[in-house]
């Protein structure tokens, strides 16, 4: 296949004239007392992984304008070349950002503000000799990328994603609080669908949470669940109509069953999960890189937040997101004994996971 050039650079025109095709006016806001232009310093971002999800999540953020620079990695040199080129023809209907893309990581991904890993995918079931080859592929890229961005954040979007994001923080070194799982971000944003369709409001208008393990046994904080202000268990006691069950922890349950299964329906139907993922990772960007001080329910190192629990395993919980990373943990969530006893269980599960993964 011919490879087409993709700058004039590269069908020899100087690219330092280029520059020089306006001419530069000195300006009073852009400099400081002493006559020095400053610059702000512009945002990177890189996508390590080329599919279905990780290009989700490129062009969303490349839509919202949240990075000046996005940087592809795949171990596919022809197909991440290919979907680079396809969003630079797009750059007349796009915030103007330099999309860069290969194979290298370490040369890449240097000196990104925000390094999101989307590989390796795991849609079939997951056992120990599955967890043994991803964790593999990420010790090929988390060194990498701790080594030419030490400042970084990292964000794990790859399943299981709970078992990775300690994996990353083990492999990176880096403080926990620069280490994040995607976790049940995504799953609290389909609960609050589910009940804004219902309640006939806005979904961002529910404030409502999925914690625990990103997965089956994630659970739904039912008691905190409201919208403007106002709880919302009684309301759906009083509209629970179903003949051939009273409203008890079986109808929530099947709500939580809807909510969990929400992925595999989407998988089934079209083969994978992409478009809401890459919004809600997105949503992650934004509160990071802007310091947006949002409250998101993402895998967090957990220790000493789950009671009767003191394991290092990532969970998802409730944390206040910013530019340095994880800001805070709710520490005071209500859980009911069930609840507790869920969290426990999942935490010893991902306790074992990683113990024998001997990280």
């Amino acid at each position: 296949m011919k490879k087409e050039a993709s700058s004039l650079s590269e069908l020899g025109f100087d690219v330092n004239f280029g520059a020089g095709f306006f001419r530069q006016v000195p300006s009073s806001e852009s400099c400081d007392g002493g006559g020095t232009q400053r610059r702000r310093r512009p945002t990177k971002v890189s996508v390590i992984g080329a599919g279905d999800v990780g290009m989700a999540i490129a062009q969303t953020i490349l839509t919202l304008g949240l990075a000046d620079e996005i940087a592809l990695v795949d171990a596919d040199a022809h197909k991440v070349r290919g979907e680079m080129l396809d969003l630079q023809h797009a750059a007349a209907f796009l915030p103007r950002v330099r999309i860069v893309a290969g194979t290298d990581v370490l040369a890449l991904t240097r000196g990104s503000d925000l390094a999101i890993v989307t590989v390796p995918g795991a849609r079939q079931q997951v056992t120990m000799e599955l967890l043994r080859k991803n964790v593999a592929v990420l010790r090929e890229i988390v060194p990498a990328v701790a080594e030419g961005s030490p400042e970084s954040l990292l964000l794990v979007v790859s399943n299981p994603v709970d078992v990775l994001a300690y994996a990353a923080w083990k492999l990176s070194g880096f403080p926990a609080s620069r280490v994040i799982g995607s976790g049940t971000n995504l799953d609290s944003s389909r609960l609050r669908r589910l009940l804004a369709d219902h309640l006939g409001v806005g979904a961002q208008d529910v404030q409502a949470y999925m914690v625990g393990e990103h997965g089956g046994t994630a659970v739904a904080l039912w008691s905190s669940i409201s919208v403007g202000g106002m709880p919302v268990l009684s309301y759906l006691q009083k509209t629970h109509t179903s003949s051939s069950s009273s409203f008890d922890g079986e109808a929530l349950e099947g709500i939580r069953q809807a909510v969990v299964g929400g992925a595999r329906e989407v998988i089934g139907l079209k083969g994978y999960a992409s478009w809401a993922i890459g919004y809600s990772v997105a949503s992650l960007a934004r509160s990071l890189l802007r310091d947006q001080r949002r409250v998101h329910p993402v895998s967090v190192l957990a220790k000493g937040f789950i009671p009767g629990d003191d394991h290092q395993v990532f969970l998802s919980l409730p944390a206040r997101l910013g530019r340095g990373g994880v800001l805070g943990v709710a520490a005071g969530l209500e859980l009911t004994a069930d609840e507790e006893s869920t969290l426990r269980r999942s935490a010893e599960t991902l306790w074992g996971h990683c113990q024998a993964l001997g990280l």
